[in-house]
């Protein structure tokens, strides 16, 4: 895993659903190697731990990184203004494996969303569903769509898209599909590679965990994983974010 800190000018920081907020880095004419499903480790000015955000982009010499307030940290992040550096960890972790001329399913949930857009640019034609709780956290529809994405949205009240989960879909849909690449909440993890293992597809997901140093240095990101028959622990930060389901003891 090659990484490197780098100041980036930040373009701009805007608000683009309840709670949510897009911000864009110039990278400029630099080499940025990152792969989809990977994330950046962001300086919090007046905090001593970085903030992990899931690269949402990553093109025309701009980092895409689109994240929601949560917590002070977040709230800091999103008062930073245009013109202004922001010191950046990139690019942390093991992204999504995607081939070309496989039909992928690509799932989001909540914020676990905006990693796909960069998974969709890098697909043939993909299924994007994503879910959402209500109509005010809806966002990156039109990118999807501008990705060349058939995209399906629900909403847990049926106030944007059809009222349902991502696994409704799913399991209307999984007939149509090679394999399938997933990052939201835990239980929406958990019932995605419970439908694909029942249909026997492939499926990839990228778990969340609370992290401090983003580099597999404080091991305080531990999941647990079956290997050869063995349980074991590793690092999200650093042996995922993204992992085979098959491997994940939820």
């Amino acid at each position: 895993m090659k990484y490197d800190v780098r100041q980036l000018r930040l373009i701009s920081n805007d608000r683009i659903a309840d709670g949510i907020f897009d911000m864009r880095l110039e990278y400029g004419q630099d080499d940025l190697p990152v792969s989809c499903g990977q994330f950046a480790h962001v300086y919090v000015p007046g905090k001593t731990l970085r903030r992990p955000i899931s690269v949402c982009d990553c093109s025309n010499g701009e980092l895409r990184l689109v994240y929601q307030v949560k917590g002070e940290g977040t709230r800091i992040m999103s008062r930073m203004q245009p013109g202004g550096l922001a010191d950046v960890l990139v690019p942390l972790g093991n992204g999504f494996d995607v081939q070309k001329g496989k039909k992928y399913c690509l799932i989001g949930g909540g914020i676990g969303v905006p990693p796909m857009l960069f998974t969709a640019k890098q697909c043939d034609s993909p299924l994007v569903i994503t879910g959402f709780r209500d109509s005010s956290l809806v966002i990156l529809q039109d990118d999807f769509k501008s990705a060349g994405a058939e995209t399906a949205l629900v909403t847990d009240n049926g106030t944007a898209g059809k009222k349902g989960f991502v696994t409704d879909v799913l399991r209307e849909r999984i007939g149509e599909i090679d394999e399938v690449c997933a990052c939201g909440p835990t239980p929406m993890l958990k019932a995605v590679a419970d439908i694909c293992r029942e249909y026997g597809k492939p499926c990839q997901i990228s778990l969340e965990e609370r992290m401090a140093c983003g580099i597999g240095a404080c091991l305080v990101c531990a999941v647990k994983v079956r290997k050869n028959g063995e349980e074991l622990m590793q690092h999200v930060c650093k042996n995922g974010p993204v992992f085979n389901a098959e491997e994940v003891v939820f």
